[in-house]
Protein backbone atom coordinates (compact mmCIF):
# COMPACT_ATOMS: atom_id res chain seq x y z
CA UNK A 1 0.00 0.00 0.00
CA UNK A 2 1.37 3.17 -0.74
CA UNK A 3 -0.10 7.12 0.98
CA UNK A 4 1.82 10.28 1.14
CA UNK A 5 5.04 9.24 0.32
CA UNK A 6 5.52 5.95 2.45
CA UNK A 7 4.84 2.48 1.54
CA UNK A 8 3.75 -0.47 3.79
CA UNK A 9 4.82 -3.51 2.05
CA UNK A 10 3.56 -6.92 3.69
CA UNK A 11 6.07 -9.89 4.55
CA UNK A 12 3.70 -12.12 5.59
CA UNK A 13 0.84 -13.87 3.51
CA UNK A 14 -2.34 -12.42 5.53
CA UNK A 15 -3.13 -9.63 6.96
CA UNK A 16 -5.23 -9.83 10.55
CA UNK A 17 -8.29 -8.00 11.28
CA UNK A 18 -8.37 -4.88 13.28
CA UNK A 19 -5.20 -5.39 14.72
CA UNK A 20 -2.52 -3.46 17.64
CA UNK A 21 0.02 -2.31 15.65
CA UNK A 22 4.00 -1.68 16.93
CA UNK A 23 6.14 0.11 14.50
CA UNK A 24 10.31 0.18 15.01
CA UNK A 25 13.70 -0.42 13.65
CA UNK A 26 13.58 -3.69 15.98
CA UNK A 27 17.40 -3.60 14.53
CA UNK A 28 18.48 -6.42 16.63
CA UNK A 29 15.45 -7.95 19.14
CA UNK A 30 16.09 -8.09 22.61
CA UNK A 31 13.75 -8.36 25.75
CA UNK A 32 12.48 -5.09 25.87
CA UNK A 33 11.32 -5.81 22.31
CA UNK A 34 10.09 -8.88 23.61
CA UNK A 35 7.96 -7.58 26.36
CA UNK A 36 6.69 -4.69 24.83
CA UNK A 37 5.88 -7.50 21.54
CA UNK A 38 4.25 -10.04 24.48
CA UNK A 39 2.15 -7.19 26.12
CA UNK A 40 0.48 -6.01 23.14
CA UNK A 41 -0.67 -9.80 22.27
CA UNK A 42 -2.04 -10.03 25.81
CA UNK A 43 -4.50 -7.71 25.65
CA UNK A 44 -6.06 -10.07 22.97
CA UNK A 45 -5.75 -8.09 19.34
CA UNK A 46 -3.85 -9.59 16.58
CA UNK A 47 -0.33 -7.75 16.45
CA UNK A 48 0.75 -6.66 13.61
CA UNK A 49 4.37 -4.88 13.16
CA UNK A 50 5.58 -2.34 11.05
CA UNK A 51 9.44 -2.34 10.27
CA UNK A 52 11.23 0.99 8.53
CA UNK A 53 13.42 -0.02 5.86
CA UNK A 54 17.23 -0.07 5.76
CA UNK A 55 17.35 3.08 4.28
CA UNK A 56 15.20 5.22 6.84
CA UNK A 57 16.79 3.80 9.42
CA UNK A 58 20.43 4.68 7.60
CA UNK A 59 19.26 7.88 7.65
CA UNK A 60 18.18 8.10 11.07
CA UNK A 61 20.70 6.44 13.22
CA UNK A 62 24.15 6.37 11.14
CA UNK A 63 25.77 4.48 8.18
CA UNK A 64 26.34 1.52 10.27
CA UNK A 65 23.14 0.35 11.17
CA UNK A 66 20.74 -0.81 10.90
CA UNK A 67 22.69 -4.20 12.04
CA UNK A 68 20.10 -6.72 10.04
CA UNK A 69 18.12 -5.91 6.95
CA UNK A 70 14.71 -5.36 7.41
CA UNK A 71 13.45 -8.26 5.14
CA UNK A 72 15.22 -9.96 8.08
CA UNK A 73 13.83 -8.30 10.59
CA UNK A 74 10.31 -8.65 9.97
CA UNK A 75 11.25 -12.48 9.07
CA UNK A 76 12.06 -13.43 12.74
CA UNK A 77 9.41 -10.58 14.08
CA UNK A 78 6.98 -12.79 11.85
CA UNK A 79 8.20 -15.87 13.65
CA UNK A 80 7.58 -14.85 17.13
CA UNK A 81 4.38 -16.22 18.96
CA UNK A 82 2.96 -12.41 19.86
CA UNK A 83 2.95 -11.46 15.64
CA UNK A 84 0.70 -12.07 13.69
CA UNK A 85 2.18 -10.38 10.77
CA UNK A 86 4.87 -7.78 9.21
CA UNK A 87 5.00 -5.22 6.99
CA UNK A 88 8.30 -3.09 5.77
CA UNK A 89 7.82 0.81 6.01
CA UNK A 90 9.67 2.65 2.57
CA UNK A 91 10.05 6.05 1.76
CA UNK A 92 11.83 9.16 2.14
CA UNK A 93 13.46 9.47 5.37
CA UNK A 94 12.15 13.09 5.39
CA UNK A 95 8.77 11.58 5.81
CA UNK A 96 8.02 10.64 9.62
CA UNK A 97 5.64 12.84 11.04
CA UNK A 98 2.56 11.28 12.81
CA UNK A 99 0.41 12.10 9.79
CA UNK A 100 2.55 10.11 7.37
CA UNK A 101 1.59 7.24 9.70
CA UNK A 102 -1.90 7.60 9.79
CA UNK A 103 -2.39 7.40 5.93
CA UNK A 104 -0.35 4.09 5.56
CA UNK A 105 -1.62 2.64 9.14
CA UNK A 106 -5.85 3.62 8.78
CA UNK A 107 -6.24 0.74 6.46
CA UNK A 108 -5.67 -1.91 8.67
CA UNK A 109 -8.05 0.01 11.21
CA UNK A 110 -5.66 -0.49 14.31
CA UNK A 111 -7.49 -1.24 17.86
CA UNK A 112 -4.46 0.45 19.09
CA UNK A 113 -1.19 1.70 18.33
CA UNK A 114 1.91 0.42 21.08
CA UNK A 115 4.89 1.99 22.56
CA UNK A 116 7.36 2.27 25.45
CA UNK A 117 6.67 4.39 28.26
CA UNK A 118 9.32 7.15 27.80
CA UNK A 119 8.94 7.07 23.82
CA UNK A 120 10.51 10.14 22.58
CA UNK A 121 7.80 10.13 19.86
CA UNK A 122 5.24 9.09 22.49
CA UNK A 123 3.42 12.10 21.82
CA UNK A 124 3.27 12.55 18.27
CA UNK A 125 1.81 8.87 18.42
CA UNK A 126 -0.88 9.33 20.74
CA UNK A 127 -1.99 11.97 18.21
CA UNK A 128 -1.88 9.19 15.40
CA UNK A 129 -3.86 7.12 17.68
CA UNK A 130 -6.62 9.35 17.98
CA UNK A 131 -6.62 10.61 14.61
CA UNK A 132 -7.25 6.49 13.81
CA UNK A 133 -9.61 6.27 16.44
CA UNK A 134 -7.27 3.69 17.89
CA UNK A 135 -5.95 3.64 21.76
CA UNK A 136 -2.33 4.52 22.69
CA UNK A 137 -0.85 1.73 24.35
CA UNK A 138 2.32 2.41 26.40
CA UNK A 139 3.78 -0.66 27.92
CA UNK A 140 6.83 -0.11 30.65
CA UNK A 141 10.31 0.33 29.11
CA UNK A 142 13.31 -2.08 30.16
CA UNK A 143 15.97 -0.06 31.31
CA UNK A 144 19.03 -0.63 29.70
CA UNK A 145 17.89 -2.66 26.74
CA UNK A 146 18.58 -1.10 23.74
CA UNK A 147 20.19 -2.05 20.01
CA UNK A 148 22.07 1.11 20.30
CA UNK A 149 23.40 0.09 23.49
CA UNK A 150 23.97 -3.52 22.01
CA UNK A 151 26.10 -2.23 19.09
CA UNK A 152 27.79 0.18 21.04
CA UNK A 153 29.18 -3.06 23.40
CA UNK A 154 30.08 -5.03 19.71
CA UNK A 155 31.88 -2.30 18.53
CA UNK A 156 33.46 -2.13 22.13
CA UNK A 157 32.30 1.70 22.90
Amino acid sequence: MTRDHLTADWTTADRPPHPVVATGAFDILHVGHLRLLGEAHRRGHPLVVGVEDDARIRAWKGMTRPINSATDRAAMLAALRSVDGTFIISGDPDFAGWREYCAILAPLEPHALVFTVGDPHAEPKRLAARALGAEAWEVPHVPKRSTTRIAGRLAGR
